[in-house]
Formats: structure tokens, sequence, C-alpha cells
């Protein structure tokens, strides 16, 4: 059910926009497998299997994006994910990623919760309980040919209402997805826009650990 055909890997530093330098430059990162669609041309009533199976891709995938942007997992501020289905699709066939995509970055990055309540939507965070990945991982996703571009969104790991790291990083896999393909998407940054300065609720500020605030 898995035949992954490429994999294409982004990794971009932002200095300014057009303001002062960053002291530390903003690393923001995506990787995009390219995957045969096991249910392309057909209308497939249990397509969850595939979900099951596109685990191991995730997890592979977050360690491969993390690697390639050489920091430790420490650094890593924010993610989101998507997936863009070739022509001959369904846009549910992209809705695959929820469970494989999300779980694997927030495994990678110390999310304590339960595997199998994830899978089944029912996690919980704990108020009181500190730890990585949090929030839940934004999502996008859409119908599209060879060469088409996603703007992945891009939130904070703890706090989805931690405005500075509201974000997106446009991903395109030039050539994919064909007609009977998917690219799925994974993306991180290791910090705030360069320049945020809209107020809100700060990274330093968080205070719940509920994944929100």
């Amino acid at each position: 059910m898995i035949d992954i055909r490429r994999v294409f890997t982004h990794v971009e530093e932002i200095r300014h926009e057009f303001g002062p330098p960053a002291a530390v430059p903003l690393q923001r990162g995506a990787i995009g497998a390219v995957l045969t669609n096991p249910f392309a041309g057909r209308y497939v009533e249990d397509i969850l299997p595939m979900m099951e199976a596109l685990q191991a891709v995730g997890l592979d995938m977050a360690q491969r994006l993390r690697a390639a942007m050489d920091v430790p997992v420490e650094r890593i501020e924010g993610y989101g994910k998507g997936a863009i289905v070739g022509a001959a699709g369904e846009l549910e066939h992209g809705a695959l990623w929820h469970v494989p995509g999300g779980y694997a970055m927030r495994e990678l990055l110390g999310w304590k919760g339960d595997r199998d309540a994830y899978k089944k939507g029912q996690a919980e965070v704990k108020t009181g309980q500190p730890a990585n990945a949090l929030a839940i991982v934004p999502s996008t996703k859409k119908v599209g040919g060879p060469g088409a571009a996603l703007d992945v969104p891009l939130t904070h790991i703890n706090a989805s209402y931690v405005r500075s790291h509201f974000d997106a990083i446009e991903v395109r896999v030039p050539g994919a997805p064909r007609a009977d393909e998917i690219v799925f998407i994974l993306a991180m940054s290791t910090g705030a826009r360069v320049h945020a300065r809209v107020g809100g609720l700060k990274a330093a500020d968080i205070s719940l650990w509920d994944g929100l605030r």
C-alpha cells in the first residue's frame, strides 16, 4: 500500500523582512513524500488501512526533517502538516494524513499522550503538566496537479494561541503529484516570525498547558 516515488526536503533561513536582522535567524523547513495513491480513479469506502500504514512514513519524515534542519529537538517551536492529492484522487485521501503526520511530529518533540487515543481523536492534555507538542498540529489540504503549491500553516507546538508563531510555509514538489499520487507534507520552524510585533499571547507566557493558552 505504501509506494514512495520521491522525497523532497526544503529548509530556509530568514534573517530579516526589511527590518533589523534577527539575533538568531528563523529556520523553517518542510518535507514532502510523493506516494502512489492506491485509491486513485475509484471510490473506496474503507480507506482507514492506509492511515495505519502511513504511521511509519510519518515518523520517518519527522526525523528526516529535523535532521535536515540540523537543530536539536528543543529548538523546534512551530509545526504544521498538509497534503496535495492528485487529480484522480479525492480530498478525503489527504485527510488520511491527520493522524500519522500529526502524531509523528508530536512524538518526536516529546508529547506524552496516549497513541491509541490520539488515533481515535480522543487524546486529551492534562492541565498543569507541561510537556512539548501539546497543541494540535494545524493542517491544510487540496487537490492539485503536478507542481501545485500548498501553504502549510505553522503554529506554536505548545499553545495554538501564541500569535507570534502564526505563520505558513509554501511547499511545492516539482512534477508532483501526478494524477494517481499524493504528496504528504510535514513542516517545522524554530521560532516566531522574525519581526513579530502585533501583541497577543507570547510563548514565554504560556500558563495553562492545555494546548491552547
